[in-house]
């Protein structure tokens, strides 16, 4: 099979990775697009539990009673936004470099979806302000020198989850940009799935040999 970049390496872990197209995405009509318009909590995550579901039920293998999400950037926003609003259905998020709360990311891009003025669909699809929903495994991670996502955005999760009493793992990656995770990240979601996912407690790293 060919190498499918951030898929393919949880696949030779045993996992089925998906990567679904659902509706909001871009290059298609205007009424497509417009699910998610001041509504970005949406995230196409209501298609893509159904695609998963359908999916089940003809390939009966697919254990859907054991389901993750990860992303990066916007998708790392999703990853978060999946457990907080859909945690009966995903059951762990690995969260990379997330522009957590639409107001205080880059202009040019959250407008587009959000509109202006800043109202009151900006704290309603925020993840900081939501924060205090999750109820599943997560871990956040985040670069510190990131220049496309402010930091401060997933430092914000960090303090709401704080103060909301809630248990999640944090991966500071110092010196790095917007990233998924570089190699000591991607690391660190691999074990994270496969404890959390598979059930399984992964080696410890000074018994994998490098290559």
């Amino acid at each position: 099979m060919p190498w499918l970049w951030n898929l393919a390496d949880l696949a030779e872990l045993g996992f089925i990775v998906v990567q679904v197209d659902g509706m909001t995405t871009s290059f298609r009509s205007k009424e497509f697009e417009e699910v998610c318009y001041k509504n970005l909590k949406d995230a196409g995550l209501p298609d893509r539990i159904a695609w998963i579901k359908a999916a089940a039920s003809r390939y009966p293998y697919m254990d859907i009673n054991r389901v993750g999400i990860y992303g990066c950037s916007a998708g790392g926003q999703n990853a978060l936004t999946a457990v907080l609003f859909h945690g009966d259905f995903y059951k762990a998020a690995y969260a990379a470099c997330g522009c957590h709360d639409n107001r205080m990311d880059k202009i040019w891009w959250n407008e587009q979806w959000m509109g202006w003025p800043v109202d009151s669909t900006y704290a309603a699809c925020s993840n900081t302000v939501n924060a205090w929903r999750l109820n599943r495994p997560l871990m956040l991670v985040v670069g510190e020198m990131d220049d496309n996502v402010d930091p401060a955005s997933t430092m914000q999760v960090v303090n709401a989850l704080q103060r909301a009493n809630k248990d999640f793992e944090l991966v500071v990656l110092p010196g790095a940009r917007h990233t998924m995770g570089e190699t000591f990240g991607e690391h660190k979601r691999f074990d994270f799935f496969v404890r959390n996912l598979l059930g399984v407690q992964p080696p410890k790293w000074s018994d994998i040999k490098r290559r």
